[in-house]
């Protein structure tokens, strides 16, 4: 059994150290804030002490089980018992004074605690009340890189903490951690700054039913007049859906079936304020589609495009498409069928490997309900179960 102390000037610093040292099977067996040097008793620097363990015969390419592993941590926790039990006392027969025995025996019982907690569950990376919510970030199919910052800056709070995280502590804690990683992704909300907006998407998000919510938004929240231009000729029912918004929502609508029905839909909605712009749903992976859009679509106009994209694709699918638009400017992301899927990880992580905002969140089919604006608060409700869309 190989026990180690680290010393770092913060938790996330030791997790650092001991990841690098004893690898990902090391597990935290105890962890307290420490006080040294100062002057007269002021001025004194804090940091934190961090015992850990691995098993030396666990081979790093090896998948442990969670049983293997909490029968590691035990062992290990038991040690250090031992091992303070010794240093300690041989410490107080030489020059300790008596009280602090007392420290001795207060360090032994939370060990002693720790280790009953250690055999009660299967996975001990985090203390026992901050597992379930690691495991729900787990579940989700974070980024293991982005679960663990977030864990691991909750635990550097739980250790500096003179007493335990409530439940409500626990979350409230795990959900800054979560908004401070979109920080990256500054454009959140819906801001139109251009008068047409181009909304493009594979087939099956639900492009025409998202453009009819946003522009209900439009019309009713920011009191705007708006009209519909559909380059989606290569679909009748697709043409006849979007009609049908336009007529429950009383605006104008134009086809475009090659650019100059485009500049001439342009023309004469010259007097509108916000002109949307439905595009056809295809296959991502055929790079033609992309380009066909610039044959139908003036994109020099005074224009932005939203990408739309669904919730229940994988994240490799969503990274697919957005290389695939690529060569047209998106501005944000719009996410689809939030009803549909219990797992959100992908959004999570392709929102913050590509430093992209969020305009809207989708969760069904009725329009104009059914969406809100997206912020970073609300996608980390939605991570800790606290919107549920189902």
């Amino acid at each position: 059994m190989n026990v180690k102390r680290y010393q770092a000037d913060s938790m996330t610093e030791a997790l650092k150290m001991v990841r690098e040292e004893l690898g990902n099977d090391a597990v935290i067996l105890n962890s307290k804030p420490i006080f040294t040097g100062g002057f007269l008793g002021m001025f004194k620097k804090r940091s934190i002490e961090v015992y850990a363990a691995v098993d030396p015969q666990i081979k790093p390419a090896k998948q442990v089980t969670k049983q293997k592993t909490k029968k590691i941590a035990v062992k290990a926790a038991e040690t250090v018992i031992e091992e303070n039990r010794f240093v300690k006392a041989s410490t107080l027969q030489k020059s300790e004074p008596i009280h602090k025995s007392n420290e001795v025996m207060k360090e032994l019982v939370d060990l002693k605690a720790m280790i009953k907690e250690l055999k009660q569950v299967s996975d001990i990376a985090y203390p026992e009340p901050l597992l379930p919510v690691n495991e729900l970030l787990v579940g989700h199919e974070i980024n293991q890189t982005v679960q663990r910052d977030v864990m691991d800056k909750v635990l550097e709070n739980w250790s500096q903490s003179h007493t335990a995280f409530s439940e409500a502590e626990i979350l409230k804690h795990v959900k800054a951690e979560l908004v401070n990683r979109f920080a990256n992704s500054k454009n959140w909300g819906f801001h139109s700054e251009k008068k047409y907006i181009n909304i493009v998407g594979p087939t099956g998000v639900g492009k025409t039913t998202t453009l009819a919510k946003v522009a209900a938004h439009c019309m009713l929240k920011q009191n705007k007049r708006v009209a519909f231009i559909t380059t989606d000729t290569y679909r009748i029912a697709a043409i006849d859906q979007l009609k049908t918004y336009a007529k429950i929502l009383n605006v104008p609508i134009e086809v475009a079936y090659n650019l100059e029905d485009f500049q001439k839909a342009i023309e004469r909605f010259s007097h509108y304020d916000v002109v949307f712009i439905d595009t056809a749903g295809r296959n991502f992976r055929n790079a033609d589609y992309v380009r066909d859009l610039k044959n139908i679509i003036d994109f020099s106009v005074d224009m932005e495009t939203y990408l739309v994209l669904s919730l229940t694709a994988k994240q490799k699918d969503m990274e697919d498409i957005y290389n695939q638009f690529s060569m047209i400017p998106i501005k944000q992301v719009i996410f689809t069928k939030a009803d549909e899927t219990s797992t959100y990880g992908a959004m999570v992580n392709f929102i913050i490997r590509n430093e992209i905002g969020v305009a809207y969140i989708t969760n069904g089919q009725n329009v104009p309900d059914d969406i809100e604006i997206a912020t970073p608060q609300l996608l980390a409700k939605m991570i800790l179960g606290e919107i549920n869309y189902a």
